[in-house]
């Protein structure tokens, strides 16, 4: 953007070349060049930030916010450094402050071969650039934070909805401590960026195992930990823990003297080890521990999402322990009670939270569509003052007119430009809020196909069921034991069956406000298959099935059969783009109209198909 604001201005100015300059800290640096800066003048800016308390034109208009304008460089060739002299002529110099609420953060160099003074209609012209610079410099920065911030969210209501499901639990199965175990262990695998888990709670003297989660659940290691329960001491992670009442990290365990657990014999894929402790009153009650096949320490972020999840089972082993209480002294009901609803309140205010994100996604659809409008009308109006500059191409007009016409032809011609680059900024935006704020495709890597089918289904039906709590449906699931793992981006690809499912759930709804034919039950399948070299997924439901016209508009952007405020129909869209173009796959529909509709995805389990 402002390579394309530097080559405008001098383009306007009738300028020999141009360099935008910013502040940093003590430093004015070069951030964009014009087309006609010559690579040695290029090289030496680069290489020589102007320091701000410097002599230079740079420097004045920076330091003074002030235009600072040299018509005859000719004469007076000191006001250059020698060094860009001898790469370049300046003839004259102008600079203007790029101004931010008073302050100048950078300024727009053009200078002139030839000592020939800038009118001020000219510097006007770069002065109004200076000021879109500024613009698109604060737009950057906002957009910047906005993206941060909406990280954040991601990561927040990730961790809510981990937590809320673990309230849920405990609600659920206040005394059934081993639901519990295994829903916490769970979630602190998924979230903590580990391969396995454990956790051990107090029984007498020693601490043994209750739940172990993740690859090699069954192998010796989970047998050797059931035989030999965790004690204070230096020798194992768990024993650290329990020694010092804090979280203990192991980045590798081959490496650690201390460490005596068998592993070459009972699992060599275990090398970094994580553990946080269960403390209620002051005292040690367990430690839930955390394996990566891989050395290196665990992030500070995935230490606190392990330490909360410690604290839910803390609350847990106390809810227990509060029952047992209250069995043997009545009078003791009163307290116990009112833990229980300090939990009920915790878990109503996470689903409030997550309505919330509910209605942000609503936001972000009823902006979709004005937005759109502004765009395609800049478009419009583009087209328009071509038509218009046409038209004043043939018409009998001096020569000091047709110029001026032009000029604001240009400037109303950049001003669209700019309203277009900004109104896709918005509608980036957008995408990202109803993307959930998406920052990347993540990493792509070997994916259980089963388990993220499992993982949307259960995703998307609770979504569904926190939008509308009356909505109901019937999952069936046909998932082939080989399907096994593909090579892919998981985010995406959730993404893609999320909104197949979600698609599903949304045909069914609509089936049944109308359906009469009686044993009829909404109802979505999904089913895996092994195909070799690639694997196939199915999304099927029982709703009212496509028509053929409708069937070959499915993928357009922005096709949708939805009523207006439902669908922005980028749905289908955007997924037909992540299986197809970004994993190399193919996504197809079968229906029968009136009975049924099915996407069937086809994924390479490396690479694209052939």
């Amino acid at each position: 953007m402002l390579r394309t604001l530097i080559d405008t201005a001098v383009g306007l100015c009738r300028g020999s070349r141009g360099t935008i300059f910013i502040r940093n800290g003590d430093r004015i640096e070069a951030r964009a060049f014009h087309s006609n800066v010559p690579h040695g003048l290029r090289d030496y800016i680069l290489a020589h930030p102007v320091p701000l308390d410097g002599g230079e034109a740079i420097a004045a208009t920076i330091r003074d916010g002030r235009i600072v304008h040299y018509p005859d460089l000719v004469s007076d060739p000191s006001l250059v450094p020698a060094g860009a002299r001898e790469q370049a002529a300046f003839g004259a110099l102008l600079c203007v402050p790029l101004l931010r609420e008073g302050e100048a953060i950078g300024c727009f160099a053009v200078p002139r071969n030839d000592p020939v003074a800038f009118t001020e209609r000219e510097i006007d012209l770069v002065r109004t650039f200076a000021d879109q610079a500024v613009i698109a410099i604060e737009n950057a920065r906002l957009f910047a934070e906005v993206q941060a911030k909406t990280q954040d969210l991601a990561e927040a209501l990730q961790m809510q909805t981990a937590t809320s499901d673990a309230l849920k639990v405990i609600s659920r199965s206040a005394f059934d401590l081993q639901a519990v175990f295994s829903t916490l262990v769970s979630s602190a695998v998924a979230l903590g960026g580990a391969r396995t888990g454990a956790i051990c709670v107090r029984d007498g003297d020693v601490f043994r195992y209750r739940d172990a989660i993740g690859a090699g659940q069954a192998s010796a290691l989970a047998g050797y930990l059931k035989d030999h329960p965790a004690t204070p001491g230096r020798s194992t992670i768990a024993g650290r823990v329990l020694l010092s009442g804090k979280v203990e990290r192991i980045p590798d365990c081959l490496a650690d003297p201390d460490y005596v657990v068998p592993m070459g014999a009972l699992a060599s894929n275990v090398r970094s080890l994580l553990g946080a402790p269960l403390v209620a009153k002051d005292r040690v009650e367990g430690a839930i521990i955390l394996t990566r096949d891989t050395p290196g320490h665990f992030s500070d972020r995935q230490v606190e999402i392990v330490q909360t999840f410690a604290d839910q089972a803390v609350i847990a082993l106390e809810n227990v322990r509060l029952f047992d209480e209250v069995q043997a002294r009545t009078k003791e009901l009163a307290a116990s009670l009112d833990d229980l609803r300090k939990a009920q309140d915790r878990l109503i205010q996470t689903e409030k939270l997550a309505s919330l994100g509910q209605l942000t996604a609503g936001i972000a659809h009823e902006i979709k569509n004005p937005l759109n409008f502004i765009n395609n009308f800049s478009a419009l109006s583009r087209e328009l003052m071509g038509e218009l500059r046409a038209v004043l191409d043939k018409a009998p007009l001096a020569d000091a007119d047709r110029e001026e016409a032009g000029d604001l032809i240009g400037m109303i011609d950049g001003n669209l430009d700019k309203v277009v680059s900004h109104g896709r900024r918005a509608d980036s935006i957008v995408k990202n809020m109803l993307l959930h704020s998406r920052d990347g495709s993540g990493e792509r890597g070997a994916v259980n196909v089963n388990a993220m089918v499992e993982e949307a289904l259960n995703l998307a039906y609770h979504g569904a069921r926190a939008e509308k709590p009356g909505f109901n449906v019937t999952i069936e699931k046909s998932l082939d034991p080989a399907a096994g793992e593909a090579d892919l981006y998981p985010q995406e690809m959730t993404r893609v069956l999320l909104n197949l499912i979600s698609n599903g759930f949304y045909a069914t709804e609509k089936r049944k406000q109308s359906e009469t034919a009686a044993g009829w039950e909404p109802t979505i399948t999904a089913s895996t298959r092994d195909l070799g070299a690639s694997v196939e997924i199915v999304i099927r439901d029982n709703g009212a099935g496509v028509p053929d016209d409708v069937k070959a508009k499915l993928f357009n952007p922005f096709f949708t059969t939805k009523p207006a405020g439902e669908g922005t129909g980028l749905g289908l869209s955007l997924s037909h783009d992540i299986v197809v173009k970004q994993h190399g796959g193919a996504i197809d529909v079968a229906t029968e109209p009136g009975a049924w509709t099915a996407f069937i995805l086809t994924l390479p389990r490396g690479g694209t198909l052939p």
